[in-house]
């Protein structure tokens, strides 16, 4: 029996259920668009078998382990590495039946889908995950792994999918970008220049992340001139050995300034010393954004922000175990206010700035009036925590009253997990087809127009917003 629902996401009604389904035929089997996420280019590099179910779905998913963390399960017991290479559970099978006994925990979840996708359409896996399954699941899936077909680079041709990109530091060499460029496979892997080790005052070990940050753009980068110069240096290394298209920044608010370059040259100086006060590394990071924008009309980047989580909200957490734990919490943003300096300064021009948000209260009120009159800006997708059916409904139904469909980029499935990438991109066209329809069955959309905006929100918005 199959793990899925052939008609899930789709509307209740009858008749406009037919028109989803009608709408999502026509662009299931689309390629995939990946613009932005976080999976490992060591994989498609080096074309190494995944080593372990657990591995591949408990260990390294922060959607997963924060949910099982949250009902008391230790990390240490998933197999989460710590930061001082302490003893954690490093028996795979046991991290999969811990997982399985647990999985009544992620129903009606977004987890709970992307997951049984994978499992019925990636492993064949017909049986539902629980602690009678465990174990003859993790064999199924483990031994698909030991296949050839089952590696990184024969899943990104079995997914379809046509481009992907991850995300680096400008400390990264991209050593694996290269060696997958000097291979024979055809499967595009492109960077993205992330810049928050080298433009937040407040990352760990800021001061000896620029030194090091010059040494690899030869520049000196302790002087604000040499700060900028290893910038442009080091997009200029992302575009050519890494193929990039983008910049992503992902910061504690949504604060631009536009300062004197005075202003700005002391205020580095400050940030080097360790001596801003929170205010000063804000306003540090929001001439930075604008100094990136500023760069991205130079040399095409696409520029992307990722405001409003507060990052690391468990300090045991942190110290134990480092970033991205799951303790990443949205909070409360202003757009209207923060991005009006940047918005002054290119907003007007050809750049592209998308912009996310995780505080769904700012879509109707903010960022759908502000994509619906700046030129250069555009609504990136649901992000994160509402990248779920529902929060890519609301996302819908907040924004294309005042944005449209056409100042927003498509989807992106911003994600660590390879196998959930078609997965989310599943969920991502049921839910657009759904919504479609019902524009369709309410007389707001002709029905000969809903196929070719299925298949803009599908693949072309991405391809064109991120110049792909």
């Amino acid at each position: 029996m199959p793990l899925l629902d052939e008609d899930r996401l789709f509307p209740p009604d009858s008749e406009i259920r037919a028109l989803a389904r009608g709408l999502y035929e026509a662009v299931r089997d689309l390629p995939i668009v990946s613009p932005h996420g976080h999976t490992d280019p060591a994989w498609f590099a080096l074309d190494e078998a995944f080593a372990d179910p657990s591995a591949l779905f408990v260990t390294p998913d922060h959607y997963v382990f924060r949910m099982l963390h949250s009902q008391g399960i230790p990390l240490n017991a998933l197999g989460v590495p710590r930061r001082d290479g302490g003893a954690v559970e490093s028996d795979p099978r046991a991290v999969w039946r811990l997982f399985a006994q647990n999985y009544h925990l992620f129903r009606g979840t977004p987890s709970r889908l992307w997951i049984d996708h994978a499992f019925q359409h990636v492993f064949g896996v017909t049986e539902r995950l629980s602690a009678d399954t465990a174990d003859a699941i993790y064999d199924q899936i483990a031994g698909s792994l030991a296949q050839p077909e089952f590696r990184p680079r024969a899943l990104y041709d079995r997914f379809g999918i046509e481009v992907i990109a991850t995300t680096e530091s400008p400390l990264d060499d991209l050593a694996h970008h290269r060696t997958i460029a000097d291979s024979d496979w055809q499967g595009r892997v492109i960077t993205a220049y992330r810049p928050d080790a080298v433009v937040d005052p407040d990352f760990e070990g800021f001061a000896e992340n620029v030194e090091r940050f010059g040494a690899l753009a030869g520049e000196d980068a302790t002087t604000w001139q040499g700060y900028l110069a290893a910038h442009r240096n080091r997009r200029a290394y992302f575009k050519t050995v890494g193929g990039a298209t983008s910049t992503d920044h992902g910061h504690p608010t949504a604060r631009t300034e536009d300062l004197p370059q005075t202003e700005a040259a002391a205020l580095f100086v400050r940030a080097l010393q360790g001596k801003c006060t929170p205010d000063e590394a804000d306003r540090f990071r929001g001439h930075m954004l604008t100094e990136m924008a500023r760069m991205s009309l130079d040399d095409g980047l696409v520029m992307q922000l990722h405001p409003g989580s507060v990052r690391n909200h468990s300090g045991a957490v942190f110290d134990a175990y480092g970033r991205d734990k799951g303790y990443d919490i949205p909070t409360r943003v202003d757009y209207v206010t923060a991005l009006r300096p940047l918005l002054n300064a290119v907003g007007e021009t050809d750049m592209t700035l998308i912009m996310f948000t995780l505080d769904e209260s700012s879509y109707a009120r903010e960022l759908a009036p502000l994509a619906g009159v700046y030129p250069a800006l555009k609504l990136g997708p649901a992000w994160w925590f509402h990248d779920s059916a529902e929060g890519m409904r609301r996302f819908r139904e907040m924004t294309t009253e005042t944005a449209g469909f056409y100042n927003t980029v498509g989807f992106n499935d911003d994600t660590r997990a390879l196998c959930s990438i078609p997965a989310r991109h599943d969920v991502a066209r049921r839910v657009d087809c759904a919504y479609l329809a019902g524009l369709v069955a309410t007389g707001r959309l002709a029905e000969d127009e809903a196929p070719e905006v299925a298949h803009d929100l599908a693949y072309r918005l991405a391809k064109e917003a991120y110049k792909l």
